[in-house]
């Protein structure tokens, strides 16, 4: 099973492929999320935009060790290093309420309290403390508010937010 993806789905990346991890097709991968739970034995999955099976996974040291399926020796898992493990996100469970996928609020336009334009959100950074918002500004100038109400609010499509806290 090693199809293209069909276009216009919206993926969500789960972990990037670090490189080859010893002679047979297997992996190291760094994850995006906090364990091995969002990458679950036999889950279709995107590796580099082409649909894999995923056929085993393992813990390791510090990075855990993958096996996806057409990946049989050392070259195909180097050929891998740097691309993208992603899963259509129509796939991801639901979330309760309060609760996102930074996946659906990057690309959201920011907005006043006045609904005039003041951005997009082009990341999500947490540094331990609460979600830190990136903005970009129409003038392409970048800068990062807490996500935090009544800094940044959710409102449907889009951010509300204080522009005070805008650099």
């Amino acid at each position: 099973m090693t199809s293209p993806a069909p276009e216009g789905e919206r993926r969500v990346a789960l972990a990037a492929v670090a490189g080859a991890h010893g002679v047979g097709g297997e992996v190291r991968l760094k994850l995006f999320a906090g364990d091995l739970s969002s990458l679950t034995k036999g889950a279709t999955l995107l590796v580099g935009g082409t649909a894999r099976k995923l056929t085993a996974i393992k813990p390791a040291d510090k990075m855990p060790i993958a096996r996806f399926e057409g990946i049989d020796d050392r070259s195909a898992a180097e050929a891998l290093r740097g691309t993208l493990v992603e899963i259509d996100r129509a796939v991801l469970p639901s979330l309760e309420e309060g609760e996102f996928y930074h996946a659906d609020i990057i690309g959201l336009r920011c907005v006043d309290d006045a609904g005039e334009e003041q951005g997009r959100v082009v990341a999500i950074e947490n540094y331990g403390a609460s979600d830190l918002l990136e903005i970009e500004r129409p003038d392409g100038k970048r800068t990062l508010i807490p996500f935090t109400d009544p800094i940044a609010v959710l409102d449907g499509d889009r951010i509300v937010i204080d522009p005070e806290f805008l650099a």
